[in-house]
């Protein structure tokens, strides 16, 4: 079974590089790699180190030095550059090196089913149980829900030539040149899908063959892939195709004459992915590892931390004790919520999608 899902899951690597959260640039608290000791949990020595694989620049480097303070411990966090890595060392024997490692909800059958994450002890987790929405977590017994990413499409409404209302839009002339955009066949085929009328998760090749044209011609308007926030504020691109973090921190660099917006969608539902946290199996510090997550899920931890990071949040409490510029931030001043969809386990049409993919990046 492992050896079955690990190539699932490489496949799936290849696919979507960047299918739930994802951050560019500098970050954290220390960037050194993981693995040394530091007391372990399996003598039954409190741990004194704590060894985190993520995202750059997805966490307060103030929490951590406070989680540092409180527990008289070492933070050591390393990053990924895309999904692949953390999948990558999640199947590999990430305890090794790791004893927290972030995914996404995408990954999360495979990964419990694979026998590759350890299942959480909640009674030493009451934060999380006590403050985190039920609707926002998956594989409730094994992952932490961290923060969650709407991806949608913001605009300049004083640079861009038309009013973007659904994902058609996207590919009118008068863009070309005009657009940034994520990457990852798992971000951009749904929105293709949805714009045909398809299901965001179809496993019909001739609906993926018509997804990649879609996306061809998508192309033509796309200036740049990546650091939307910087290409909207700088003038490189007037639409985005982004993550609701980066759109708010567009929107602040742009100050009081903000002129950006959350195109008003009103029928193309919007993707919502969740970045979670997860004990490897093997984990040497699995008891500050435990104490870290019941941390996060603080509500003033957290919301401390939204003001840094400004995503979505499943921590409802955090949310509700956040301040009135993060609950008032007009980057998530819309109403996606009842018309989302998640990422789904596509099964043997993951080849299909990874063929169509490649075809849509070289250019054929």
């Amino acid at each position: 079974m492992k050896r079955f899902l690990t190539g699932v899951l490489a496949l799936a690597m290849v696919l979507s590089l960047a299918a739930c959260g994802g951050q560019s640039g500098s970050g954290g608290s220390d960037s050194s790699g993981g693995g040394s000791s530091g007391g372990s949990s399996d003598d039954g020595a409190a741990s004194t180190e704590l060894n985190i694989y993520m995202w750059q620049q997805y966490i307060s480097d103030q929490l951590i030095a406070d989680f540092e303070s409180e527990n008289n411990c070492k933070v050591n966090l390393s990053y990924m550059s895309d999904n692949a890595d953390a999948i990558t060392r999640l199947t590999a024997g990430g305890g090794q090196e790791y004893d927290l490692i972030m995914t996404c909800d995408a990954y999360m059958e495979s990964l419990v089913a694979g026998d590759y994450v350890q299942k959480l002890n909640l009674d030493n987790i009451p934060n999380a149980a006590a403050n985190i929405n039920e609707a926002y977590w998956t594989a409730k017994d094994y992952c932490i829900p961290y923060l969650m990413n709407y991806i949608y499409v913001v605009y300049n409404t004083e640079t861009c030539p038309i009013e973007i209302t659904c994902y058609n839009d996207l590919l009118d002339p008068s863009l070309k040149g005009q657009i940034s955009t994520i990457d990852g066949a798992r971000n951009l085929f749904p929105i293709a899908l949805i714009a045909l009328g398809y299901d965001p998760n179809s496993t019909e090749e001739s609906e993926i063959a018509a997804a990649y044209e879609w996306l061809v011609k998508f192309n033509e308007n796309v200036v740049a892939y990546g650091n939307a926030e910087q290409n909207l504020t700088n003038g490189t691109a007037s639409v985005a195709l982004t993550f609701d973090g980066n759109a708010s921190w567009a929107m602040s660099e742009m100050g009081e004459s903000n002129p950006l917006v959350v195109a008003p969608f009103t029928d193309d539902a919007v993707q919502l992915g969740f970045d979670l946290y997860v004990i490897p199996q093997g984990a040497a510090h699995v008891d500050l590892a435990e104490k870290f997550l019941n941390y996060i899920c603080d509500p003033q931890v957290m919301a401390a931390n939204l003001e840094e990071y400004p995503y979505s949040c499943p921590n409802d409490a955090a949310v509700a004790a956040a301040s009135e510029a993060y609950q008032n931030d007009p980057a998530r001043d819309f109403n996606y919520k009842e018309n989302v969809f998640f990422q789904e386990d596509v099964g043997d049409a993951l080849i299909i999608y990874n063929d169509y993919y490649q075809k849509l990046k070289v250019g054929e």
